[in-house]
């Protein structure tokens, strides 16, 4: 009887433990709902532009970044010169022309619309190998009416009269054979209005220009910032240096007037001590209106794609003119 009441009182221990274990047994965390994520609405269609040199690069990396973003989106870029870029807009062959000029009131007439999207400038350009840049140039220079008696003029002058060294090889003047804006930019610089204006022997494209002069040590020619600067470097290109100018005819070259780096480029430009022409403001133009997919990407251009501006060798726009180019673009 004892050992029937053991067997029972020890059941009902038992029983009491597992109870017990039962309310003190901790639930097992729960997994929370997913916190819903944010989508960027995907886009599909083609955009095809092209014009000029100047934009060319920055372009190429605005199209990389925005197809990966909308892999549905394909962007055809090609140059050929700001004139291109205009006819093709004009013609409807492409969505978006790049031009590094003014846009004139007869081409707004036909139709044109456009927004400035960055800045770059455009600079004198010799072969690194003259002999004469790591002395006369580099302490003398050339002042602004040597090379307007150079393009304008169309002057035979020698390196010796441009730096007042001992030479008297003559000057090499290449210049643009494509319609660009970067001919009409130095142009205006010089005190005319179009390109037809420059002398020299013309050559194809900005990159057709740095090679030339590249391959000649008497060479000068003219070509934008980021053909004249390796925007990766961050140095000239290389074979090429910027003709040094005597912005301020003293006589001698200061602080901002001898460029050996795209920082140094950028920063003349900045504090206007490059001035304005050659430095300028590049755009893109359409036919009418930027529309569909074409105008998403130009206002995505104008907001996340402004940060990529810097780091490939061109100069942001203005909060100001940024706000303008937006209202330019139709609402969504």
């Amino acid at each position: 009887m004892k050992h029937f009441a053991w067997r029972l009182s020890a059941a009902a221990v038992l029983a009491a433990a597992l109870v017990l274990a039962a309310g003190c047994k901790r639930s097992e965390p729960q997994t929370p709902p997913a916190t819903p994520t944010t989508t960027i609405p995907q886009l599909e269609g083609r955009i095809r532009v092209s014009g000029a040199w100047a934009l060319y690069p920055m372009m190429a990396r605005w199209a990389e970044e925005f197809q990966k973003l909308h892999p549905g989106v394909r962007i055809d870029v090609s140059a050929g010169g700001a004139g291109k870029g205009m006819a093709d807009a004009l013609a409807g062959l492409v969505e978006i022309g790049m031009v590094s000029r003014e846009v004139s009131a007869a081409e707004v007439q036909k139709g044109a619309a456009y927004v400035p999207v960055v800045g770059d400038a455009v600079f004198p350009t010799i072969s690194a190998a003259n002999p004469l840049l790591a002395k006369e140039l580099a302490t003398r220079g050339v002042r602004k009416q040597a090379l307007i008696d150079l393009w304008i003029g169309g002057k035979p002058l020698t390196w010796g009269d441009l730096c007042g060294a001992d030479c008297a090889e003559k000057v090499s003047l290449y210049t643009r054979s494509d319609s660009c804006g970067a001919a009409e930019t130095w142009a205006v610089y010089l005190g005319k209005k179009k390109q037809e204006d420059l002398k020299g022997v013309g050559v194809y494209g900005d990159p057709g220009v740095a090679e030339a002069v590249k391959n000649d040590h008497w060479g000068l020619g003219y070509n934008n910032l980021n053909f004249a600067f390796n925007a990766k470097t961050g140095q000239l290109v290389e074979g090429v240096a910027v003709l040094p100018v005597d912005l301020n005819e003293d006589g001698k070259i200061g602080e901002g007037e001898r460029l050996t780096t795209m920082a140094e480029a950028i920063e003349a430009i900045r504090k206007g001590i490059y001035p304005s022409p050659p430095a300028r403001t590049l755009y893109l133009v359409t036919k009418t209106q930027f529309q569909g997919v074409t105008a998403e990407f130009v206002r995505w251009i104008l907001a996340d794609g402004q940060k990529l501006a810097p780091e490939a060798g061109y100069l942001g726009l203005s909060q100001e003119q940024l706000a303008g180019a937006l209202k330019a673009i139709p609402a969504k």
